[in-house]
């Protein structure tokens, strides 16, 4: 699947099938995550790989409003960043690079936010993260239990402005 598509494709999947996810296509999605955009180029990323049910379940126990997506869901990637000041930005942008990588390779995905959230540190905690990094988020993976589900998103014209805000390309 070519980017644009897998841009356009991508939906946020919340049941899995039980089906497993090769490893190869796991070390394709964090190599994604690996070469997103990074401030300075310091890439503070890191991405922790949680295919364990029992590790699962307890992420899920400590994120009680996420908690089932993480417990069902055949792997969890943690993307966790040593404390830069762009920090979030750097991981926001792995992030999003293992979603889209993820729907081109038709497997099923959902991001579950970390940084500021009360379970954080516990989270990285339990994967044994440096107690100085950061949780930037959790990313479900799966195959979707049924298909893709569809989300309506704005027209582009809702969100595009010219020059100015309010601006429409007509008016340049």
């Amino acid at each position: 699947m070519r980017a644009e598509e897998a841009i356009e494709k991508r939906v946020s999947v919340r049941k899995f099938s039980e089906r497993s996810l090769s490893a190869s296509d796991l070390k394709k999605i964090i190599d994604a995550g690996r070469l997103a955009a990074t401030a300075n180029n310091i890439q503070p990323v890191e991405f922790i790989i949680v295919q364990d049910k029992d590790r699962r379940k307890k992420m899920s126990a400590l994120a009680p409003k996420n908690g089932p997506y993480m417990e069902y869901a055949p792997a969890v990637i943690a993307v966790i960043s040593q404390p830069e000041t762009y920090y979030l930005e750097d991981g926001s942008a792995s992030t999003q690079n293992i979603l889209v990588m993820a729907r081109a390779l038709g497997i099923g995905s959902v991001w579950i936010a970390g940084d500021k959230k009360d379970y954080a540190p516990e989270i990285l905690r339990l994967l044994g993260a440096p107690a100085d990094y950061r949780l930037v988020s959790l990313v479900c993976l799966g195959y979707p239990e049924k298909d893709f589900p569809t989300t309506p998103k704005k027209h582009p014209s809702e969100v595009r402005h010219w020059e100015m805000y309010g601006v429409s390309e007509e008016e340049v």
